[in-house]
Formats: structure tokens, sequence, C-alpha cells
């Protein structure tokens, strides 16, 4: 693997996945505007290294924007590599041991494993070369990116949180965004189902201080370690001597007992404490397309800040998908396969979580099918399991289906019997789900197609010629009807709180659908097939927007909510996007940055979308 930083992004560049940006370039808009360019392009793009921030240090961006340099951050070839390490591993330690010698044959491998453990070394790491304290503690210095208009402010958006546990001293490694407020705060974003929240509350019953120690850069398995879904009390710095296939050597740092990696490019030292009342922080353009509003989170105070010499400072873009995340999160996918399989769902054989589910919003699974009922067994497990208790939407098939063919899930689509087939349930949702009127907490929804046969007999679809505007629709779209059963519809310009679908239906005389979707009329300028799944997704809480209509349709609401009506939030969030402003300065010096041909702005077509002048309406 990587001994820092620095040789990763060597080895990007070696292998013609690196551009450098000698231009100088803003942290504020500009940056994001341009690495969402790139992170959208074909394949996302290439790595950006921003040489000249207008600050002591570079900034990095998009380093794991793609299948092979994620693969390549990871040293494997293949994300499934990784998968079937694991597979092997723990069929190996989780199988019977019939004698003696098999209990034997298992010593080479716990010594193995016992090579992965993180390692205490003494003395000062490279990650402490240089060191800012007092005066000399200033966040103002670092390249933090303000990346949307609509940001409360310039954020870390990559970095590795480190704690412990003030009753059991075991260490925990998050990854939690953090608005810097002024030279020497933060705010400290973790959610209430974080083990960083846990902590902070065991130090507020003690009446402590919380030391925390944030760290950025290094191996990039340190950043994807920070991001796995690990089991509560599992070390992550394990998780990255396993990928690394060494351990991670761990220094203490200046101003507290918690101990970091020693060749990380940056150390940010301080402390939170439980007993102050906690800021306002936000709003910030979020992995799910959507601004997170502002909200109130701990204050964390920076006491000391070190960096390596030659540092590279590391940072992410998140927004609308797909962007450098949604390649993590692919990692996880293809990584956490085996010990889903293996400790919570044995029958379970693939999981496939496509990019505009943004991680959490849609999951397709296939399993050995057994038996009636074994879908809502397997739907209901994992929704509460880990961090697969935040799916909103789940499409279960068996195991002889390619779940990651949309041809293939349409004609299964198509067949379904949706009074049947259609698994409810409630339970936890994301806490930047903003489609819910209860934060946390919403509707689920799955589609068992365990049963569904690919060669069986349709209904005949009536497709609308020239249909009537009526009951508050405008226009419909019938480009996945054939495939599906899908009949998309956009609502009035005016936005309508109601709509009637089924008196539209039955005037245009349209029979035979098996889904049909409802969008903002603006959804109809522009928006790709990708994009009007993403905004589905996002914009519905299956217990209020998913109905089963008479005549058997399933009916998804997807537009956007109108604040406190009814059920709806009270709140509702605007789509992630650059100013005009942003985007005409980005077009102006294109040829400067030394990229190639122009690529266009995606937030152009997302401004389309946009609800007010405010992030909220």
């Amino acid at each position: 693997m990587y001994k820092n930083l620095q040789e990763y992004i060597a080895r990007l560049e070696q292998e013609g996945e690196l551009i450098r940006i000698k231009a100088p370039v803003s942290s504020r808009f500009e940056i994001a505007e341009i690495t969402d360019r790139m992170a959208k392009s074909e394949s996302g793009g290439k790595a950006l290294l921003f040489e000249n921030t207008g600050t002591e240090f570079p900034v990095v961006t998009n380093m794991m924007g793609s299948r092979r340099r994620m693969a390549m951050a990871l040293g494997v070839e293949r994300l499934e590599d990784i998968g079937f390490r694991i597979e092997a591993l723990l069929g190996d330690a989780l199988s019977p041991k019939a004698s003696l010698w098999d209990k034997m044959r298992m010593l080479p491998l716990l010594a193995d494993v016992a090579k992965w453990f993180p390692k205490d070394i003494t003395g000062r790491g490279a990650c402490q070369e240089v060191v800012w304290q007092g005066d000399d503690v200033d966040l103002e210095r670092l390249p933090m990116l303000h990346s949307w208009e609509s940001d409360g402010g310039a954020f870390v958006t990559l970095p590795m949180v480190n704690t412990l546990d003030p009753e059991t001293g075991v260490r925990n490694v998050g990854m939690y965004r953090m608005q810097r407020f002024d030279k020497q705060t933060t705010g400290m974003h973790w959610h209430i189902h974080k083990t960083g929240a846990r902590h902070y509350d065991a130090y507020k019953r003690l009446g402590r201080r919380m030391p925390v120690v944030v760290t950025l850069g290094g191996d990039p398995a340190y950043t994807y370690a920070a991001t796995a879904p690990m089991p509560d009390n599992m070390d992550e710095y394990l998780l990255a001597g396993f990928l690394r296939q060494k351990p991670v050597r761990l220094v203490k740092a200046l101003t507290c007992d918690i101990r970091i990696p020693e060749d990380c490019d940056f150390v940010i030292e301080g402390y939170v404490d439980p007993q102050e009342p906690k800021a306002v922080e936000g709003d910030f353009g979020d992995h799910t397309g959507f601004y997170s509003l502002k909200d109130l989170y701990p204050r964390f105070h920076v006491t000391c800040i070190t960096h390596r010499k030659g540092a590279i400072y590391p940072a992410t873009v998140v927004g609308v998908p797909p962007q450098e995340d949604a390649y993590i999160a692919e990692a996880t996918e293809r990584i956490f396969l085996a010990p889903i399989r293996l400790a919570i769902q044995p029958e379970v054989r693939d999981l496939y979580m496509p990019i505009e589910g943004t991680a959490h919003n849609l999951a397709v699974v296939s399993i050995d099918k057994r038996y009636g009922g074994q879908a809502h067994k397997v739907v209901q497990s994992l929704w509460g399991a880990g961090q697969m208790m935040f799916n909103k939407y789940m499409v279960v098939t068996s195991s002889e289906e390619n779940i990651r063919s949309f041809a293939n899930l349409a004609k299964l689509l198509r067949r379904v019997d949706t009074r049947k087939m259609v698994i409810r349930g409630e339970g936890v949702l994301d806490v930047l789900d903003h489609a819910t009127a209860t934060c946390g907490f919403g509707g689920k929804l799955a589609i068992d197609l365990t049963d569904v046969k690919p060669d069986a007999q349709v209904e005949p679809i009536v497709e609308p010629r020239a249909a009537k505007p009526v009951g508050g629709i405008r226009l419909y779209d019938t480009r996945f009807v054939e495939s599906c059963g899908l009949l998309i519809l956009y609502a009035d310009q005016e936005r309508p709180v109601e709509v009637d679908v089924e008196q539209y239906l039955q005037l245009n005389n349209i029979q035979g659908m098996k889904y049909i979707a409802v969008f903002d009329y603006q959804a109809s300028i522009s928006m790709t097939a990708n994009d009007l799944l993403w905004l589905a997704m996002a914009n519905s809480d299956p217990r209020r927007d998913v109905k089963i209509l008479e005549g058997g349709e399933l009916l998804l609401d997807a537009r956007s909510k109108h604040p406190g009506v009814g059920e709806n939030p009270k709140r509702f969030p605007n789509v992630v996007m650059s100013s005009v402003e942003t985007i005409n300065n980005v077009d102006n010096r294109w040829e400067e940055y030394g990229l190639g041909e122009k690529l266009p702005s995606p937030s152009r077509r997302y401004r389309k979308l946009w609800l007010s002048p405010r992030a909220e309406w």
C-alpha cells in the first residue's frame, strides 16, 4: 500500500488518473464547480490536484472518484478481490473444527490477523513535523471548501474524527463534516445514530470534556475505513490494516491520549464540551443532492494543529449524484457483502445499491429462495442490520437474476402483482432524509420479485394519446411504459398541493400501467432518467407518498412537498447547485485550468428545480 498521500497521488499521476491545475483557484465555490463537472464526466473523470489555492497547501479532490481509482486506493485490481479475501477469512474462522489438526491449521491464519492490528509507536510522526499552537492555531490557513452557494460556510469534508469511549477506552474513527465557525472552532456534525454521538452522550453523563482528534490524508485506506459501516466497538484502523496488509502505525496526539496514524497530512486536536450549548450548523449541500438545513450540533474547540512538511489537503465534493462518494459506497457494497451473507442473512447472494439511491434510499438484493415468505424475512432483517437500517426502498429477487441489469429487473417489475408483492414497514431513516416529517423515522417499502416469472403474460397497456391536462397533471412521459409499465406524469407548473391521478387515468382512458410516478413540472425540463430515479427516491416517504390505486397501479408522489401541509415535513430543502455567477466564472476560465475540452456545468440542469432564492420555501 502507500506510505502517505503523496505516494498515492504519484501513483495516480503515473497511471494517467490525475490532472494538475496550476492556475490560481478559489476554495470558495470554484474548486467545487470544477470538481462537480469532472465527477459527472465519463467514468468519474480524473483526480484533480489544485496547486495554487491561495493558501500554503494544495488541494486534491475526486481522488477515489472512479471504480479504477477506488480500487487503486485500496491496493487491488478489483474491489471484489477484497470481498473474496474477507469471505475466505470468515469462512475459515467460522467453519467447524473437527479435530485438533484442524484447529492447529488455524494458527497461521491467526498470525496473519495479528499482523493487521494497529501498532503504537513512540516519538513523533511525520504528521507532527510542523506544529501550530497558541495564537498560531488558525483554521483559516487551511483551504477548506465552501462548495455551494447556500452553504453556511466552509467545511472539512474528508475528516477522520478520532474519539474514545470514556467507559471502555475503545476507539472510533468516523467521518462527520465540520463547518468552520472561526479560526479556532468548528461544528461537529455527528448524527444521533453515529458512534461519535454515543461517545458524546457518555462524556455528558460523566460531566467531562470530550477529547477529539481530527486527521486528514495519509494512506487513502484510512479515509475509506472512516466511512465503512463497521460494527460498534470495532476498530476502523484494524480494517485499514486488513486492507493495507500491514498495521497502521499510531502516534500519540500532542494534547491528549488519542493515537492517530503517524503518516497523515494534517492533525487537528481539540475538544468538545458536552455542557456547552450546541451551535447552529448548516446549511450544507449534502450527498443526498439536497441541502441539509440548519440544526444544532456540538462545537469543536481546536487547541493544536500539526501537519507534515509538503502536506496536501484532501477534500471531497458532495451533491447531486454521481459524485466521489458513489464509488466509496460501491466499495462498501462489494467489501461488506460477505459479512452480510455470513453473519446476518446467509441466503443473500448479491447486493446492489444504485448510485441514484445515494447509498441508503434504494437497494436491490438477490437471495436463494427456498420457502414462502422468505423475502419478508430477509427484508425485515436487513432493515434492522447496521447501516442497512437506513434503507428506504428495497427490491428482492431470486438468486438466478442479474440484479445489475435494468432490462432484467424491468421485465420482473412489469409482472408484479402490487396487491400481493409489496412489503410495507416503518423504521429508522437517515437523519438527512428530508422527505419524512419525523426526523430519522419514516416509511419503508420493498417489492418481492422472487416468484415473478420474466416470461409471464402481461396485461396489455393503453398509452395516453394527446392526453388532456386534468386533476393537476400537465404532461406525461411514456419512455418506460413498455419496459416496466411505468408512466411518468408531471404536475402543473404552479405546484398544486394535491393531484388527482385516478381522474387523469380515467378521463384519458389509460390502462394497464403497473407504476405511476408524479414529478414537479420543472423536472420535465432536461432531467435524465437517472435524475428522475434519484428524485423519486429522495423526495418521497413510502408511508405518505406511495399508494395502491383501485386499478392496482402503484403510485409514487415524487414532487417537492409543500412544507407543513398535512403530513409533510415543516421544511423542504433545495437541490444542490452552483450559482450562475460561479458557473460563468468557471466557463470563462476553463482554458486556464488545462482540463481539455470544456465540460458543461451539471448545475445548469438542476437550476430548473430551484424552489426559491433561499434554501427552503
